[in-house]
């Protein structure tokens, strides 16, 4: 009896010193609303208090995560109007981190701008309960969603197509939400809503996008340190990808957030280039990014 106990007891330290896969870092910016459109502002405190303990508690996997390994994320909610109560409407930003190897650094795989994130939420809605297979509200089916993709992502980064299992599920989010006609998941309209980011990380034609992540993080950045000259080949390879695959899909949701995640990355990357790289990594990244051409400019100087 003495030794069950002990294993057990040890079981269970060993499965405390693991977490859920989700550390979430949430800000919710009300400023735009009133008191007289929001009755009480308690409301947000209680919603970011809900949304926290939904993105950070739940698991999604059977896989062991210690406390160092959870997959960062930052959630900006901005609310900028309340029709009514216990209704309210805004945008967010959601960015998905990840550390590289051998260092103290840590990249953005993501930053996606959701500007649908309209949701109702009451203080009894504190506990939320979330079902893969049914449609339950607009916010667990979002918070879900984001989820899923942080894991599609970093698992991709990891290993070639890594994070299919994850993305197949996210799809499913979508197409639930879409199906109860609630806004940011239609299939018509804004392509740069959330049916459409799963639609690109589906997408056949954007597979060598993915095949990317994975070439870019564990093959370039986790190897910057030791093979300088490698890993930046490899980069151009990425980003020249990315230039032929525009050419079918013009205004990708996944590849602009990819680029506005990777920017300043991508510019310091090339910093310490041959001449010819900086110049052959101007060419292609304001070509694929021309909004960003005047901070590329950099590297031509």
């Amino acid at each position: 009896m003495k030794k069950i106990a002990m294993t057990c007891l040890l079981a269970c330290a060993f499965l405390s010193s693991y977490a859920q896969e989700i550390n979430c870092n949430v800000t919710i910016v009300s400023d735009q609303i009133n008191a007289q459109q929001a009755s009480e502002k308690q409301v947000f405190t209680d919603m970011k208090l809900a949304i926290s303990e939904f993105m950070n508690n739940k698991r999604w996997t059977n896989d062991l995560f210690a406390q160092n390994e959870r997959i960062k994320c930052n959630l900006i909610i901005t609310f900028t109007k309340s029709p009514q109560q216990n209704v309210f409407q805004g945008n967010a930003l959601f960015q998905v981190i990840r550390p590289v190897f051998n260092t103290t650094y840590e990249t953005l795989l993501l930053t996606y701008v959701d500007r649908n994130f309209n949701i109702s939420f009451s203080p009894e809605d504190r506990q939320m309960i979330f079902n893969e297979q049914n449609f339950s509200n607009n916010l667990t089916s979002i918070l879900g969603f984001y989820s899923l993709i942080a894991l599609t992502l970093d698992y991709d980064s990891f290993s070639k197509n890594g994070g299919d299992r994850f993305l197949t599920r996210a799809y499913n989010v979508a197409n639930l939400a879409a199906s109860a006609g609630q806004a940011g998941w239609e299939q018509t309209g804004d392509v740069r809503n959330r049916y459409w980011l799963v639609e690109n990380l589906q997408n056949q034609q954007l597979l060598p996008f993915r095949e990317g992540v994975y070439n870019y993080h564990r093959l370039a950045l986790d190897n910057l340190t030791t093979d300088p000259a490698g890993s930046r080949r490899l980069i151009l390879d990425f980003i020249s990808t990315i230039k032929n695959l525009q050419q079918s899909r013009t205004n990708s949701v996944l590849m602009n957030s990819f680029l506005d995640a990777k920017s300043e990355e991508m510019i310091n990357v090339f910093s310490e280039a041959t001449k010819e790289e900086k110049q052959k990594a101007f060419q292609v990244l304001s070509s694929i990014d021309p909004s960003k051409t005047e901070q590329y400019r950099k590297l031509t100087k």
